[in-house]
């Protein structure tokens, strides 16, 4: 395969996924720009070539194996602002499939490819918890759409591009649907599973999330491959960024015992001291917002008293049992509380409580990814925003160009440079 020529490679922007497919399609230029210089780099020094004339010679090539690929001016501006012809210069590509999606009266939804995607490596971006009002074709009005809804509309997108002849389709999803649903407890569904097994039924080949609430529903299908990506080495960025917090009086702390594993890999990763708090719930209650949740009684494993504590958690609902922790450890006598989540939805009143919360100090800041689109919380002191959106863009040229994802899926060698580069 061409490494610097994605010609065969597409991204369809579900209305949920807007705003992430832009964001991970900006960084898929920036991917391929840099794999472009760095072969002609290698071609000019191999072959002894002047820059010009080795790009000459990819391009040539390029457009032999994509003719139809590159819609650009027969002039236009290099990096340095001279004016240079097309075959001197690089080829941008444009990644993003033209999608119609309507919504009819009815509540119908239907998405209409408008270009050729016959062989195409399709990337379907879609984000299900995205709650802020979108756009529709044919309506001046936007939409507020649920998870359902949004889910309906991948289910019609896959569909479409299956019928028009796509190759391969990747769904990019970064949160995974139903996922709490993994494990029945009574007279209750797999649903996490469900949907996995419906996803591979329509077609699709694969699934990139983050943080996946469960690694047993990989157990679901029979032939979808699902990558699960974590944001650690994002969080450890901004955290490492706050001011004398990685230091002698930092423990990390697990929220309970299903994120064990999670607090494990940051207190290893930062060689902190691993706590854990172990919470009794009462299952006969149903949590319905952050006040009213089933937790009957909290117990910490492990020594907070004057220490600064890190906590990491993968999903972040109505916030109860976050709100109930950083309110018991302060009781314990910790300092700052900062924790991290990777899907952070704030659903129902979240917002408000966490605002209430903050003003009494129960917590210092809130480490949340752009993994679900957002906006209230952005304008919040005690949040911030982590952008994941290159690491997706890695994930699919990767996987676009047949590498390995290793690194990506396991990055703690890229943690331990960046923390001895903070500390040197």
């Amino acid at each position: 395969m061409n490494q610097t020529n994605p010609a065969n490679l597409g991204v369809i922007a579900c209305p949920g996924g807007e705003v992430f497919a832009d964001k991970v399609i900006e960084h898929l230029k920036r991917v391929y720009r840099r794999l472009f210089n760095n072969k002609i780099a290698e071609l000019s020094k191999k072959y002894d070539l002047e820059n010009s004339a080795a790009i000459r010679q990819v391009n040539l090539l390029n457009d032999i194996l994509s003719p139809f690929h590159h819609f650009q001016d027969k002039n236009h501006k290099s990096d340095s602002g001279e004016s240079v012809s097309n075959c001197e210069s690089y080829h941008s590509p444009r990644f993003k499939v033209p999608t119609k999606f309507t919504m009819f009266p009815n509540g119908e939804i239907k998405a209409e490819i408008l270009e050729s995607i016959r062989r195409k490596d399709l990337y379907i971006v879609q984000d299900v918890e995205n709650h802020y009002p979108v756009y529709f074709s044919g309506s001046d009005t936007k939409k507020v759409l649920s998870v359902n809804d949004h889910l309906l509309t991948l289910f019609v997108t896959i569909d479409a591009v299956r019928h028009a002849g796509a190759g391969r389709v990747t769904l990019v999803m970064p949160v995974y649907p139903y996922s709490r649903q993994h494990r029945a407890k009574g007279r209750e569904g797999l649903t996490a599973g469900r949907i996995g097994k419906i996803l591979e039924s329509l077609g699709v080949n694969r699934i990139i999330t983050l943080d996946i609430h469960s690694r047993e529903i990989n157990n679901a299908f029979d032939r979808m491959q699902l990558e699960n990506l974590h944001a650690s080495y994002q969080i450890i960025r901004v955290l490492s960024g706050i001011p004398g917090i990685i230091n002698d009086d930092l423990v990390v702390v697990s929220p309970d015992t299903g994120a064990v594993d999670r607090n494990k890999f940051y207190a290893t990763a930062l060689k902190k001291p691993l706590a854990l708090l172990y919470k009794e719930r009462d299952y006969s209650i149903v949590s319905t917002n952050a006040v009213k949740n089933n937790i009957s009684e909290i117990k910490l494993l492990g020594d907070v008293r004057g220490k600064n504590v890190f906590m990491a958690d993968d999903m972040l609902g109505t916030g109860g049992t976050l709100l109930k922790a950083m309110e018991f450890l302060k009781e314990q006598g910790a300092g700052k509380v900062i924790c991290a989540i990777s899907l952070p939805l704030f659903t129902g009143d979240a917002l408000g409580y966490f605002d209430e919360a903050y003003k009494k100090e129960l917590f210092y800041k809130i480490i949340g990814t752009n993994a679900v689109y957002q906006e209230e919380p952005l304008q919040r002191e005690w949040y911030m925003d982590v952008n994941i959106t290159g690491l997706f863009a890695k994930t699919i040229s990767r996987l676009h160009r047949g590498l390995s994802l290793s690194s990506l899926l396991d990055n703690r060698e890229i943690i331990f440079k960046h923390l001895q580069s903070d500390q040197s």
